[in-house]
């Protein structure tokens, strides 16, 4: 295992489950110590618990990333714990609730899910540059999605506060380029979390499960790369932005999703004489 990361001081969004669970967990393998922020303490707390008594060095801090005023707090924390603040993750999301279609929505969780999914992440990257820009920069990495890449049916709000994550990241990257800060988006598609069971509700939860079933057999048809997509796989590219080797990289969308966003799988029919031989 290298150390790409020693030395630095990371912040994890969301980082309790999931991808940035798996993001945390490459961070601090690489060195970092690590700053562990979720809402769902129990679990947090667990995380920082193993992940410290497997060498790493890390603190969890309770925040709803929807307020502010607690984004504020986290980075203040991660500076008053560790030191510095090199890198910040933004990464805390949820769904928006799973609906027949677009005419039966009522919008009920825009403000929720807006304010968890983009606030969170236009308010973690502001207060985590304020701090970059008087300590000579850092990374910042935004988590989006490839549904707010690719339109399609269903979660229509989440779908809308992934694109907007991804202009606010590209807006980001040249407000703060001067204070050589680096603002980042990863894409994942298809890869197996927890947050799409928060788009059911309870009477309709045997429906989600067939419909995530259908739907990420659907993914897999149309991936061209046929191998599975995984946690690892995202916290991989979060690694790489968050070290001197993405130093040239601002401003940039990188889909993890085996390909998915380039295009359809053309299923050819093999030639007659291909057929014949």
């Amino acid at each position: 295992m290298t150390t790409e990361l020693a030395g630095k001081v990371a912040i994890v969004t969301g980082a309790s489950s999931g991808i940035g669970r798996g993001i945390a967990e490459r961070f601090a393998a690489e060195g970092a110590s690590v700053v562990i922020a979720d809402v769902r303490d129990d679990l947090g707390e667990a995380v920082a618990a193993e992940l410290n008594s497997e060498g790493g060095t890390t603190k969890f801090v309770k925040v709803d990333v929807g307020d502010q005023a607690q984004v504020g707090a986290l980075v203040q924390t991660a500076v008053e714990t560790f030191g510095a603040l090199h890198v910040m993750v933004n990464n805390a999301g949820i769904s928006s609730p799973l609906r027949k279609g677009l005419l039966h929505e009522d919008f009920d969780e825009f403000d929720r899910v807006m304010r968890i999914n983009l606030l969170g992440v236009m308010a973690g990257t502001r207060d985590a540059a304020r701090h970059m820009a008087e300590h000579g920069g850092g990374s910042i990495i935004n988590l989006g999605s490839i549904g707010g890449i690719q339109a399609g049916g269903g979660v229509s709000t989440y779908r809308a506060s992934k694109a907007a994550i991804i202009h606010f990241t590209k807006c980001a990257a040249i407000d703060l380029a001067h204070y050589e800060i680096r603002v980042n988006c990863l894409a994942p598609g298809n890869i197996p979390t927890p947050i799409l069971a928060s788009a059911a509700t309870d009477e309709d939860r045997a429906r989600l499960e067939r419909f995530e079933a259908k739907i990420r057999q659907q993914m897999r048809d149309d991936r061209p790369l046929k191998r599975e997509g995984t946690v690892g796989d995202v916290a991989e590219a979060a690694l790489y932005l968050a070290t001197d080797r993405s130093r040239y990289v601002t401003g940039t969308v990188l889909p993890i999703d085996g390909g998915t966003v380039a295009g359809k799988v053309i299923v050819r029919k093999p030639a007659a004489d291909e057929s014949s031989s």
